[in-house]
């Protein structure tokens, strides 16, 4: 730094000695000199270190400053994790009511489909056995619903597919019938000879009957020739057929079944006269499913 130079007028007298006149104003003036000196070497000399101590403070009140931030952000994130768990912790809880209530909703419901599966079938079941009862003219309730309770088949009869079959076993050739005699004992009983509608009922008549007397002789069947066509008792359409392959015989207007022969080539045409056993088909009174075979009444 450039230091300041002070200039000081001496005054002297011509003889080149001061006179004792003047030492007042040179000692006014030595004083100002001095006075000068003095408070130019009493002024202070700031440090380096007291100059920068301004800038220090002011990094120190940032640095709180962020600190305090830094702070206030962290409880705000531990307040936001804190209402976050809380909230996730209350959905998780509504969402286990509403499953639990769903699988409660879902068994009610599925327990009333099945309900109303059961009370369906309960109807069909009422509606055919309604629809049965009225073929009868006269029905026996005490035959067919002994004790109160209502059995698909009479006794003696066998279930298949929801129809009862009587298989006649008389032993003896006086109590055999012709095909229209066959067919008119069925009808007491509110039936007909049997109709064959498919291959498996075809085997299961096969199943229930057996060679008797000769082989020529067999069950009556609801097959019979009119107007030169081949047709069943109640006029349903003539779909399946097995026959056997011999040539029919004269006045052959009737179909015999023969257990002696193949199962499924076992229809024999022959004279309506003829004496046989015979098979009676009626819908049974209670519809066969997986539910009971008896109705209560």
């Amino acid at each position: 730094m450039e230091e300041e130079l002070n200039y000081v007028t001496v005054t002297f007298n011509a003889a080149g000695i001061a006179t004792n006149e003047q030492p007042n104003d040179l000692a006014i003036i030595y004083e100002q000199v001095k006075t000068g000196e003095h408070a130019r070497d009493t002024d202070p000399v700031i440090p380096e270190n007291n100059k920068k101590a301004p800038l220090y403070t002011q990094l120190h009140l940032v640095a709180a400053c962020l600190g305090t931030v830094c702070i206030i952000l962290v409880l705000v994130v531990i307040a936001l994790s804190i209402y976050f768990n809380k909230v996730m912790s209350e959905q998780h809880r509504e969402n286990t009511n509403l499953t639990a209530q769903n699988l409660l909703l879902w068994r009610e419901k599925t327990g009333l489909e099945r309900q109303i599966e059961d009370l369906t079938k309960e109807k069909d079941g009422l509606n055919w056995t309604i629809g049965v009862i009225l073929e009868y003219e006269n029905f026996a309730v005490n035959t067919h619903c002994p004790q109160k309770v209502c059995k698909p088949c009479l006794d003696g009869w066998v279930l298949f597919q929801s129809k009862c079959y009587l298989f006649t076993q008389h032993e003896f050739y006086s109590s055999w019938r012709k095909w229209k005699d066959s067919h008119n004992e069925c009808r007491k009983t509110n039936a007909d000879l049997v109709v064959i509608e498919s291959q498996e009922e075809q085997e299961f008549i096969n199943n229930h009957t057996k060679a008797y007397s000769d082989v020529n002789h067999g069950y009556w069947i609801g097959l019979s020739k009119m107007d030169d066509m081949w047709t069943w008792v109640d006029r349903s359409n003539f779909t399946v057929a097995y026959w056997k392959t011999e040539k029919a015989g004269y006045k052959t207007s009737c179909a015999l079944s023969q257990p002696h022969a193949d199962p499924l080539a076992n229809w024999h045409k022959a004279s309506c006269d003829m004496k046989n056993r015979w098979i009676c088909e009626q819908r049974a009174l209670v519809k066969e499913s997986d539910g009971s075979s008896t109705l209560a009444i």
